[in-house]
């Protein structure tokens, strides 16, 4: 018989390449120090971490059918090599002084390795856990949300020490590393595989699974209008949370008088709430369903960021950003239960990566925005309101994708099920 793999050492790994291309996120730790060295303007720097976030999206979208069709463990590996190539091609591109090389090697070659290394473990996550669909997208999620508050003390102290140059060399090694170790543990379950004794707990009523309202492929996925309602609601959530942490040391430095020190230590904390809130509401979201948690993010963070410009109490501030966080990262980590609830499983990975499309938009779209605010006005602040204003469409919408839902089950006449209303997982 085939020996089945274990299910939580499969988590393990997702986490393990999360945490090496979510470092990603505590980019904000060279903004200072590039500008600084060769007179850069914030908007020039900005457009490396952007650039990144771009390819992540778009290889997340072309290689999604890769991933399906090649398996997670060579997914991986293809994104370890691009990631790793592109972190050591960085310390290059600053050795030379090359802004261009800089925006080859971090955003194309990086971006590349983020899309890849993202989709890869979360798709075959998903099949792992089909007890837990949201617990799973959360713990595969999660790294990528923590990595800020283990990559930017490190990065803060390693260009200290050794300056910008050695620290992209020393830090892509780690990640090249990391992540062809855990690429290799990566597998898809069986055919028809569940856990052990799941079959049994469900035939005798403890327990019940989601029901996926339909099976889509990817291409037939993008001919539905819930397809752009979450790539909508996605794209909101990640330009306005983005511009935040992209521009997170800065932004604290500026409002309420942080240290650059100080400032940097933040943004690890804040990657701590990234991370918790990743696993945290996409377990949520396993009991109140996805459409319900998506609604909670978008009314939060109207006031969160119609309130942040006009804050200078230093704990207030930070206890906002904290909540900011949990619900950006819990946006990410919610999106494919998500699509597997709205589109099935068939081919989760593909249309996952068609979402992330989104991200890519994104990640141009917000933190070159908050760049051209503070290269325009010297301040972040008009920024976060126009972004407050951006969630009030995104609340609009995640109300219209649950007329959607509605039809979908009553074509299908299923009952209220888990990760759909709000129907909870016992």
């Amino acid at each position: 018989m085939q020996k089945v793999k274990n299910r939580w050492l499969i988590a393990a790994s997702a986490v393990g390449i999360h945490i090496s291309i979510g470092s990603v996120y505590a980019w904000s730790n060279f903004t200072n120090p590039l500008m600084k060295q060769f007179g850069w303007k914030a908007s020039q720097v900005q457009f490396t971490f952007s650039l990144a976030i771009l390819f992540l999206g778009l290889s997340a979208a072309f290689l999604g059918h890769f991933v399906e069709k090649h398996g997670p463990r060579k997914a991986g590996l293809v994104a370890a090599g691009f990631f790793g190539a592109g972190i050591m091609g960085s310390g290059l591109a600053v050795h030379l002084g090359s802004l261009p090389l800089l925006y080859l090697f971090y955003g194309v070659f990086g971006g590349i390795g983020l899309g890849v290394g993202y989709i890869a473990p979360v798709s075959t996550l998903v099949k792992w856990f089909p007890d837990r669909r949201g617990l799973a997208t959360g713990l595969a999620i999660m790294g990528f949300g923590f990595a800020a508050a283990i990559s930017s003390p490190i990065m803060d102290s390693l260009i200290t020490s050794v300056g910008v140059t050695r620290t992209f060399y020393i830090l892509g090694a780690a990640y090249l590393t990391i992540i062809t170790l855990s690429s290799l543990y990566l597998k898809k379950p069986p055919a028809d595989w569940v856990p052990e004794g799941l079959k049994q707990k469900v035939e005798a009523g403890k327990r019940t699974v989601a029901v996926d309202l339909s099976q889509l492929t990817a291409n037939e996925s993008v001919k539905t209008s819930r397809f752009y309602y979450l790539w909508l609601m996605l794209f909101i959530n990640v330009t306005c949370g983005i511009a935040i942490l992209s521009a997170a040391k800065p932004l604290a430095q500026e409002s309420i008088g942080m240290s650059a020190v100080e400032a940097a230590a933040l943004v690890g904390i804040l990657g701590l709430f990234n991370g918790f809130g990743r696993i945290g509401w996409a377990s949520v979201s396993d009991y109140i369903g996805r459409p319900n948690t998506y609604t909670t993010f978008f009314i939060l963070q109207i006031v969160l960021f119609a309130i942040l410009p006009h804050t200078t109490n230093s704990l207030l501030f930070q206890v906002m950003l904290m909540i900011v966080y949990t619900c950006y990262g819990g946006g990410f980590a919610s999106i494919p239960a998500y699509i597997g609830d709205l589109f099935g499983t068939k081919q989760l990975g593909a249309i996952h990566g068609y979402i992330l499309t989104a991200w890519a938009a994104a990640g141009l779209a917000g933190p070159m925005f908050a760049a051209w605010i503070k290269d325009t006005t010297g301040s972040y602040a008009a920024s976060l309101s126009f972004f407050s204003g951006l969630f009030i469409v995104a609340l609009f919408v995640s109300i219209l994708i649950r007329r959607d839902i509605r039809k979908l089950k009553q074509q299908s006449s299923l009952p209220s099920q888990p990760g759909i209303e709000s129907a909870r997982v016992s």
